[in-house]
């Protein structure tokens, strides 16, 4: 077992990446909110998460992502073996995620799940949504760990048992519960209460990842605490 306390978070534009965890074969960091994880379309998207660990590292690969908004933990290979011994960890469901998300409203539970499927919104790209014909089951775990009356937001705890796209964002928002700083499903497009934290940052974190190390198979557990 190899725990990790993180570093405190980067922000975009800061030059080098936050690494919490390296060895020959794996690289753990913590992602900054507004950096891309790998390169998108365009000249003005090339700046990520991969090409500025690829200086340091040149065999850094991809082997999962997080949303551009999304901060905290990713793991990435150390060369195409490793890639592929993680990427099958991950399409077998053998690493454990978890998320922290402030969220707008109180729930009226203190945990639950939300088992919704979800497909591409393709006349509105790049959003998702919940489609009962055609989409994929996805399923998100979520607890209660506090509401703030103040400004009517919930913080919580979110396991995603599935990894689809905008996965937790679109369950959050079908829930009723939009994520704090979302603008692309969130309240921010409404005016809600807690819409003048939007401007920030998406409220959403990955915060613990666990996961069997590719090469010697031991248990790793990475922490990495939210920033908000």
């Amino acid at each position: 077992m190899a725990p990790v306390a993180a570093a405190t978070s980067l922000s975009a534009h800061d030059q080098g990446p936050d690494i919490l965890y390296v060895d020959a074969s794996v690289l753990v960091v913590n992602k900054p909110a507004g950096l891309l994880s790998v390169p998108g379309r365009g000249e003005d998207k090339q700046d990520c998460l991969e090409r500025r660990l690829q200086a340091p590292f040149p065999d850094a690969l991809t082997v999962h992502r997080l949303d551009m908004h999304t901060s905290g933990l990713l793991v990435l290979a150390r060369g195409k073996e490793m890639q592929r011994r993680l990427s099958l960890l991950f399409a077998n469901r053998q690493v454990d995620k978890r998320y922290l998300a402030v969220v707008t409203g109180k729930l009226p539970a203190v945990s639950g799940e939300i088992d919704l499927p979800l497909s591409a919104d393709w006349p509105n790209r790049p959003r998702q949504k919940v489609d009962h014909v055609a989409g994929k089951r996805s399923l998100t775990r979520y607890l209660v760990l506090g509401h703030d009356p103040a400004v009517n937001t919930s913080r919580l705890t979110l396991v995603p048992e599935t990894g689809r796209t905008h996965q937790l964002r679109v369950h959050l928002q079908a829930l009723g519960h939009p994520i704090v700083g979302d603008l692309l499903y969130g309240e921010a497009r409404y005016g809600g209460a807690a819409s003048a934290a939007s401007a920030q940052r998406l409220l959403l974190h990955a915060e613990q990842l666990a996961f069997a190390h590719p090469e010697s198979g031991e248990r790793h557990c990475f922490l990495c605490p939210a920033p908000f």
